[in-house]
């Protein structure tokens, strides 16, 4: 296609020492975890961000909401790709499951992992839930803006087909098989939509609302913003966004209902469609209250 961009070659490895290799993806999750802690504490150490002054904790229990996060990050986001994905193949295949080094993690498994990781942390150590979950959606746009970018370079989860200026020309066969285009396929690089829409831009409007107009005051409004932008903006992009092939496959006997849906719908949208409904009901609860 004339006009395509070559795809740039970046080593998906930063560096390898023996056996134990350091990619980009694993030091998207680290650097971004270690963004969204420096976001809650500074909004912690802000106290008239706070109703009544009073953050929801103490800046001491941080660590131990750090280490819920992670769990539930990992634990939700690998049982969501096995459940949803590839049942049938972990199925035959249990020994597989633990292995996240081999790839494999949903989104929307992760963020049912955080919830259900911050609503035993709220329980356990007394700390209210709706402020909680308003800070923590402030922290997560970090890690979701470095992981898309690290899909990008890993030439995974690209677009559809374009003869835009913009397209990228990925790697692979799976990539160049383009039905009826002739020569090498450009690709919506949807990757990169998803992080400017869903980390940098969902990231500057929670900062700004955040530190600037003092959105923690009302209980669920960062939690309710969060959920209808991202939900929107993934519903968006997947317009853009191939479908992924494995639904196709008897390793997924309900891959054709679940990929495009009885409606057009794509899995990403299908998932998105709830965030999207509990985003506007949280926003016109937060409004609502004094």
């Amino acid at each position: 296609m004339s006009g395509a961009l070559p795809f740039p070659e970046i080593d998906p490895v930063i560096f390898q020492i023996g056996p134990f290799a350091l990619r980009w993806y694993a030091m998207a999750y680290i650097v971004g975890i270690g963004l969204g802690w420096l976001l809650i504490a500074a909004a912690l150490r802000r106290v008239h961000l706070w109703p009544a002054d009073t953050p929801p904790m103490e800046k001491a229990k941080l660590e131990d909401l750090l280490t819920y996060i992670v769990i539930g990050v990992i634990a939700g986001g690998r049982l969501g790709y096995v459940l949803v994905y590839r049942p049938l193949h972990y199925l035959q295949n249990p020994i597989e499951i633990p292995m996240i080094w081999t790839g494999g993690l949903s989104f929307h498994g992760g963020f049912i992992g955080v919830i259900l990781a911050v609503y035993v942390f709220s329980r356990r150590h007394q700390v209210p839930l709706a402020p909680l979950a308003d800070v923590i959606a402030l922290a997560a746009t970090p890690a979701i803006l470095l992981v898309r970018l690290a899909n990008f370079i890993n030439a995974e989860l690209w677009g559809r087909a374009t003869t835009l200026p913009w397209g990228v020309v990925f790697p692979g066969t799976a990539a160049q098989d383009c039905p009826g285009v002739a020569g090498p396929c450009a690709r919506h690089p949807s990757q990169l939509y998803e992080a400017g829409l869903e980390g940098l831009l969902l990231g500057l409007i929670l900062i700004l609302m955040t530190f600037r107009f003092g959105a923690l005051k009302r209980n669920w409004l960062q939690t309710g913003t969060f959920f209808l932008i991202y939900g929107l903006s993934r519903f968006a992009v997947e317009f853009l966004r191939q479908p992924d092939d494995f639904f196709q496959t008897p390793d997924n006997p309900l891959g054709w209902r679940l990929d495009f849906g009885e409606w057009g719908l794509t899995m990403g949208q299908i998932l998105s469609t709830p965030m999207i409904l509990i985003g506007l009901a949280l926003l016109i609860l937060a409004l609502r209250r004094r």
